[in-house]
């Protein structure tokens, strides 16, 4: 594979990462305070990587 498509980034997987972010809904009840919604920025960051590296790989 090139090194031009390997995308840098995470090690979680896609399934992993879509996890947390639906965890980080249920313990904020449905309303995400100020810092949560920094880190569901984060998480949906991440996850955005991981499935276009998954792509990537399955191609």
């Amino acid at each position: 594979m090139s090194p031009d498509l390997v995308t840098p980034g995470s090690v979680r997987s896609a399934a992993e990462l879509n996890e947390q972010i639906r965890a980080l809904w249920r313990r904020a009840g449905g309303t995400l305070s100020s810092q949560e919604r920094a880190e569901y920025e984060l998480l949906v960051v991440e996850w955005a990587a991981a499935i276009r590296g998954e792509v990537i790989e399955a191609a």
